[in-house]
């Protein structure tokens, strides 16, 4: 029996190796992910580095646990050369990796929060269990070793802080978004009519609009107030401590035996050594991104006690750390026990409970204070010193000083200061702060400039005013059904295009290329401003149906079944093709009515996607077809140019709306989401720039930017007065752009309604 004990164990033993290889493979994952975001933090200059790559999430929570598999290997004796350095590296990098990803808990709601947070709590206390059964076990064997016992204790002490943390956020979060709606309330006062959206004309006033929700988003970013809360601070400290830890360790070591790692006895083989270098490289990286929001937290109360300090007034323990617990302490309409003894007993544990955490509460507040404070009073003089021999050093530089500072009056101007969101307590940011994160408004302009859609601008030059919206479809064409979905910017875009690259006899197969790549780019903005305008969802049914349509003929160049390629070759003239895919999207509608009896199908905001776009075909065919009975053998000729005028202006239309979308993505996102919306804000107006130029060349019609948002509402402006025909001209030089009519060239096309 011990010896088929002895090879089943052998047999298990050979497949440890493969094990060793998951957790270095682990490892190595959660070390390019703080890489990541170490280097994400250097490349845009943002020293509180906020995490993205690696953020506490099931995805980070589940790779930890598979690379904390040493410590919590209770089967396995880590006593010889490298193992137990591995397994202490371990411990030290589940504390580096739990100080790096505390950030990302202010990217979640309050659910994600207490989800993650537990899920966190599970792990650690995990792993503690773990590692103390083992030390207490074994203790008359390998004794105690201060270095495991803190590593191990600094895990718990992390835990507390990433507690302490989720209870303040949602007071923080209150907090924030009071004072952001107050300051909008400012802004708009401030600009007035400008912020409408639609009254903006100068790209100076729109920035300088713009600039004040950057500053109030960034500064309001809760992953950036996460980086200046003392908790923060804490476990910055907690992490340095063990990282110290792990180099004496290594120090002894290397004393010991030598610059070697010697070789393991594990059962995990030679992939405890790779365990060991990666976690090694991991806390190494690791520990530069907290070391450097401790230092930020110094300096930037350096820079108060420069001025003045109260001790009282720094030891202030502000509403926002325990408005959480006093609220659930003070609140016990949760509670409902028909006996009054066991309710009052009940309120009574519940009181003596959540006062003891506000006192735990209090102390972490206090603890996590000094160590910012007792720093910052320790290299104050030296700083204070510094500064003055800069000062005089520097005195022959002041006429230069003083012209440079005359450049920026500009920004000075505006004041943007005032637009900084900070919680009570906190010190206000230098000026420098302001400054880079203003610069970094301008490198996301740049960025975005660098991304402008070449082919959308050269179509977009072709437009004439906007023309195309009245034109693509005519009220003479009869409907199918009793009522008529409304359509969407894309819908039209997406049917028209299909039309376009599916005729025959065109010149250039070039053209059709360039007409799609046009397309491409400006449905992405397209888009983008149908998902921001239409807040309540009123027309998603029928942006579906655009998107379904689109991916097909993107793809495939098929509209539904029907091959644009082979109907453009079978087909012998354009009119041929346009009554083949009129005919299909007629039967499509036809058996559609035919099958379906659904009362909720009268409602054609419900119709399916399918026959959706196939309403807009049959429409916009037999549209053009009616053009065909009047210029005959002329729209031969220039019919794919003259859609292709039809979707530019339709397009140009759509896009007079970019303001609008750009000053409400500023503001109208949740708070976690609004770094985010505001950026790329940002990158929308760089990317923009030249589509905005050609869009001023012609007036825009007289609607508020409510009605402007929808191509319904611009249809139904256009054919209020059928008398008159929409004109556009067509201008070729800048001297004709700023005059259009100069030239006394127009073209005037009339569809009859």
């Amino acid at each position: 029996m011990d010896d088929v004990e002895r090879a089943v164990q052998e047999k298990l033993d050979e497949v440890m190796p493969w094990i060793g290889l998951y957790i270095a493979v682990a490892s190595a994952v959660c070390t390019l992910a703080i890489a990541a975001d170490l280097f994400n933090g250097l490349r845009f200059k943002k020293l509180w580095f906020p995490c993205k790559y690696f953020s506490l999430n099931a995805t980070s929570l589940t790779i930890l646990g598979v690379a904390m598999k040493l410590p919590m290997d209770l089967d396995t004796l880590f006593m010889y050369e490298s193992d137990g350095l591995a397994r202490f590296s371990s411990l030290v990098f589940m504390s580096t990796a739990m100080a790096n990803f505390m950030l990302s808990l202010g990217s979640m709601e309050d659910k994600e929060i207490l989800m993650n947070v537990v899920a966190l709590a599970i792990l650690v206390i995990t792993i503690m269990v773990n590692f103390w059964i083992q030390v207490f076990q074994l203790r008359s064997f390998l004794g105690y070793d201060t270095g495991n016992m803190f590593s191990a204790s600094s895990m718990l002490l992390l835990l507390a802080t990433f507690i302490s943390s989720a209870i303040t956020l949602p007071t923080s979060k209150r907090s924030l978004e009071s004072k952001y709606q107050e300051m909008h309330k400012v802004t708009m006062r401030e600009e007035g009519t400008m912020m409408t959206g639609r009254g903006f004309k100068s790209n100076k006033w729109m920035i300088h609009g713009m600039r004040k929700y950057w500053v109030m988003a960034k500064t309001s970013d809760l992953q950036f107030v996460m980086a200046r809360s003392v908790f923060c601070t804490t476990s910055s400290v907690i992490c340095l401590i063990a990282a110290v830890l792990l180099v004496f360790n290594y120090i002894r070591w290397f004393k010991l035996v030598g610059l070697t790692l010697g070789q393991s006895h594990s059962v995990y083989g030679r992939y405890t050594k790779w365990v060991l270098i990666l976690q090694t490289i991991g806390v190494v990286l690791g520990t530069i991104a907290p070391l450097c929001r401790w230092f930020t937290a110094v300096r930037f109360k350096c820079l108060m006690t420069c001025r003045k300090i109260s001790l009282m007034e720094e030891l202030k323990i502000e509403a926002h750390w325990t408005q959480t617990l006093v609220h659930l302490r003070d609140n016990f309409s949760g509670l409902q026990f028909y006996n009054s003894t066991c309710r009052a007993y009940l309120h009574d544990a519940k009181w003596f409970v959540l006062t003891f955490f506000i006192g735990v509460q209090i102390m972490m507040v206090l603890i996590s204070k000094l160590l910012v404070l007792i720093p910052a009073l320790l290299v104050t003089p030296i700083l204070m010193c510094f500064k003055k021999l800069k000062t005089q050093c520097s005195s022959q530089l002041t006429t230069l000083n003083s012209s440079m500072g005359s450049k920026s009056s500009g920004d000075a101007e505006l004041n943007l200061s005032r637009f900084v969101l900070l919680l009570d307590g906190e010190p206000e940011l230098p000026e420098r702060t302001l400054k880079n994160i203003l610069y970094q408004a301008d490198k996301v302009i740049e960025m975005g400039k660098k991304q402008q859609p070449k082919d959308l601008i050269q179509l977009l030059e072709n437009f004439n005013n906007f023309s195309g919206v009245r034109e693509f479809d005519c009220s003479q064409v009869p409907s199918l059904h009793s009522q008529e979905p409304p359509n969407c910017w894309s819908l039209p875009l997406v049917t028209l295009t299909s039309i376009a690259i599916s005729l025959p006899n065109i010149a250039n197969n070039h053209n059709r290329i360039q007409l799609m790549s046009s397309v491409i780019e400006g449905l992405s903005l397209v888009k983008l401003i149908e998902k921001t305008l239409d807040e309540n969802d009123e027309l998603m049914n029928i942006r579906n149906a655009a998107d379904v349509v689109w991916s097909r003929v993107a793809i495939y160049r098929k509209w539904q079944e029907i091959d644009l390629r082979r109907i453009s070759i079978r087909c012998k003239s354009s009119k041929n093709v346009l009554q083949e895919l009129s005919s299909s999207a007629e039967t499509t509608m036809v058996e559609f009515k035919r099958k379906v009896n659904d009362f909720l199908m009268e409602n054609p905001l419900n119709w399916p996607p399918k026959l959706i776009a196939a309403n807009s075909m049959y429409r916009i065919t037999r549209t053009i077809l009616l053009l065909y009975q009047e210029e005959n053998e002329q729209v031969e000729v220039g019919l794919f140019e003259r859609l292709s005028i039809m979707i530019a202006d339709i397009m140009a239309a759509c896009f007079t709306n970019l303001a609008h979308v750009m000053i409400t993505m500023c503001h109208r996102k949740a708070i976690e989401k609004r770094e985010k919306s505001v950026h790329e804000a940002f990158l929308l107006f760089g990317k923009t720039g030249q589509i905005r130029e050609l869009l001023q060349r012609q007036e825009w019609p007289p609607l508020d930017h409510d009605k402007a948002a929808y191509i319904e509402e611009w249809r139904a402006f256009f054919l209020q007065d059928n008398d008159n025909p929409m004109t556009f001209t067509s201008t070729s030089s800048d001297e004709e752009q700023e005059n259009p009519v100069s030239n006394g060239e127009q073209i005037t096309v009339t569809v009859d309604r």
